[in-house]
């Protein structure tokens, strides 16, 4: 199997919700802004990780080549206004790691995945640990049993001070996922599943942390027959296993757990080669409680067709999900679509594309959620720099910020509102979603009303 492999074949609140409940089974919603790397390059393959929380972006760019073909590097965006507010890279990076294959941000710290790093042998591999207002490296993280060609570093996770780090490659692609102490770097724990999986089961392609919980998906465990899927949720701490997920539903090949996301005690759990309703390769996201393991809704796309991989990428936040479909053909064969559902009722609520997308795109390929915003990949996107240089989308499913009583009209009784909120210290002034309620929400809140809508 390649290191990265062909993405159209994966083998090789509440206002928000109801804003967003207006344009379901309409016409597919646009990007707000395009998101690009300044220096950006063909083949970079940017967008094929992203990730947001409190204003900033991350983005992974797994074939920058800074520090020689296929480095690597992941950057930092303003979510308001699109800018590029820093370029990292690792003290010791080298060609072939793969820096930016996966990416994570949580309270001020970024999280960086480099599953070719060779520090444990060839293609070890590592993760990064980085200060997101200022992009300085605060530590490396490696696995204390880690080995040649572990792939350590294909997914990352970040939450409370810990850090969830998957190797789907350990012990000949069995896998092992690790937890860290963010502030320290010390690992914490192991996570192996019970019983212990197989040979090229990939236990570790996706990880999940929150609240003292992490979901693994193992995609490639043969459950019910091949490739069939299946995925966990361990104690962060001990490392022992809480619950085993299982679909109600499943297929061969459905590859359940290539993606994983938890929120809110809810487990997101992408299957991109699920058959819905009969539907080949159409994909499904299943939503479990965390602790149960019940399953709460599958979620298909309303206009699926055969080979459309919904369940590429998945993200929960704040009852909203969003998954990722590469397969789609919006904009032409493979350009991909996200879809965005109620976690509550499971309905369907937009469906994203970018308005510039073409052929073998691949967008959703990547896909984070936060605040209200929903932020893409498109890895293999064509830029003017040339093939396969990438990019990403943001989309607000807010609709107007501007119109801050979300009256359909924005006037002086905006800005009043926004002030009164402010002046109480009320979450909802944060309008540039920084974690702090200051004068620079009063700055932004100015500039979006003037601009209006």
């Amino acid at each position: 199997m390649p290191r990265f492999p062909s993405i159209h074949n994966p083998l090789s609140a509440a206002a928000l919700l109801c804003i967003a409940c207006t344009i379901a089974h309409a016409q597919p919603t646009n990007e707000d802004f395009k998101i690009l790397a300044d220096d950006r390059e063909a083949g970079d393959m940017f967008g094929v990780a992203v990730a947001a929380d409190r204003g900033v972006i991350v983005v992974g760019a797994v074939a920058d080549d800074d520090n020689g073909d296929r480095s690597g590097a992941a950057y930092l965006f303003d979510s308001a206004t699109g800018v590029q507010l820093a370029k990292l890279i690792p003290d010791d990076g080298e060609a072939g790691d793969e820096f930016g294959c996966a990416v994570a941000i949580r309270d001020g710290f970024v999280v960086v995945g480099a599953r070719g790093d060779d520090d444990r042998g060839l293609n070890s591999g590592s993760a990064y640990l980085f200060d997101a207002t200022t992009g300085t490296q605060l530590a490396k993280l490696l696995a204390d049993d880690g080995g040649a060609s572990d792939g350590f570093g294909v997914s990352v996770s970040i939450d409370d001070g810990l850090v969830a780090v998957g190797a789907d490659l350990r012990y000949f692609a069995f896998g092992a996922a690790y937890v860290f102490d963010a502030s320290t770097g010390d690992q914490v724990s192991q996570l192996l599943p019970e019983p212990f999986g197989a040979a090229w089961s990939y236990f570790g392609r996706s990880v999940a942390i929150e609240n003292g919980l992490v979901a693994v998906g193992e995609p490639y465990r043969g459950q019910f027959g091949k490739h069939t899927g299946t995925a966990y949720v361990f104690d962060a701490a001990s490392g022992d296993q809480v619950v085993q997920l299982l679909p109600e539903s499943w297929n061969l090949f459905a590859q359940f757990g290539w993606s994983i996301a938890i929120d809110g005690g809810v487990v997101a759990v992408g299957a991109h080669q699920q058959n819905t309703d009969g539907v080949f390769s159409a994909g499904a996201g299943f939503l479990f409680d965390a602790t149960s393991g019940s399953q709460l809704h599958m979620l298909a796309a309303d206009d699926g067709v055969a080979n459309d991989y919904l369940g590429t990428s998945i993200a929960i936040s704040d009852g909203i999900v969003a998954i990722g479909a590469v397969g789609t053909d919006d904009n032409g064969a493979h350009s991909g679509a996200a879809y965005v559902f109620d976690a509550a009722s499971g309905t369907q609520t937009a469906k994203l594309v970018p308005s510039d997308g073409a052929a073998e795109d691949h967008f959703g390929h990547s896909i984070a959620i936060a605040g209200g915003l929903v932020v893409a990949g498109s890895p293999q996107s064509d830029i003017e720099n040339g093939a396969n240089t990438g990019s990403a989308y943001l989309f607000d499913l807010a609709g107007c910020a501007a119109d801050f009583n979300s009256d359909g009209d924005v006037n002086t009784l905006d800005v009043l509102t926004f002030l009164n909120a402010w002046a109480a210290g009320d979450a909802a002034a944060d309008f540039n979603r920084d974690g702090s309620v200051n004068t620079l929400d009063v700055l932004a809140f100015l500039n979006a009303w003037t601009a209006g809508c």
